[in-house]
């Protein structure tokens, strides 16, 4: 299982929040370049659909495909008062021959998308990762390098953590209180609810990048 939330930030503001994460998280960024393919099954293959992701990490020295199975959310009255999105989440390395496997099964290529940005992984309650991406297109198939961006002039910011169904409500716990921290540069809310940009990001900006990074 994974939790996550999600949210938009102006590409003018990503340099403040570049800062206040590393005051928050203590480690240094690392860069992100992945291309992300998303399957969809045909019918033969269940009435369920399934959100299957094949993703090259194109920042290595030699591209890495990983498989990423995303489920169902979590449902119930207890999913419904969290802020946080709680769904089961499989995740295997592949070789880059998986996409002809997949093919060969019944898949097909919904559409594919380049993350573009940097990310920072660390400890704090539980095992949180937090990327920030500019979210880019593909005007023919697989040229990523001809990739621009679906929404000019604004970054996805993703916030997941791995759980399990014994200590998931720790880990939301967990993700919700560090997310208060951004919560005067972004929004951040369940995958699909739309929230925004915030207001006052302007100023918290401009305040974090004239403390110098001093942020803790």
């Amino acid at each position: 299982m994974e939790c996550v939330v999600q949210g938009i930030i102006e590409t003018q503001h990503v340099e403040a929040l570049e800062i206040l994460l590393q005051g928050l998280c203590g480690v240094h960024k690392e860069g992100l370049r992945v291309h992300e393919l998303r399957l969809k099954s045909s019918p033969n293959l269940g009435v369920v659909t399934s959100d299957v992701r094949l993703l090259c990490d194109l920042q290595q020295p030699k591209p890495t495909w990983t498989i990423k199975h995303v489920g169902g959310p979590m449902r119930g009255a207890g999913a419904e008062q969290i802020s946080v999105l709680v769904r089961a989440m499989v995740e295997s390395k592949a070789s880059k021959n998986a996409l002809p496997m997949f093919y060969a099964l019944g898949y097909k290529l919904d559409h594919e998308l380049l993350r573009v940005g940097f990310s920072f992984h660390f400890q704090r309650g539980a095992s949180i990762t937090v990327t920030v991406s500019c979210v880019n297109k593909m005007l023919k198939l697989h040229a990523t390098d001809e990739a621009v961006p679906v929404t000019p002039g604004i970054q996805l910011v993703e916030v997941t953590a791995p759980a399990t169904s014994e200590n998931y409500s720790e880990v939301v716990a967990a993700v919700s209180s560090f997310c208060e921290y951004l919560a005067p540069l972004l929004h951040l809310s369940k995958p699909g609810v739309s929230t925004g940009v915030v207001p006052t990001a302007a100023a918290a900006a401009a305040s974090l990048m004239s403390d110098g990074g001093g942020t803790t």
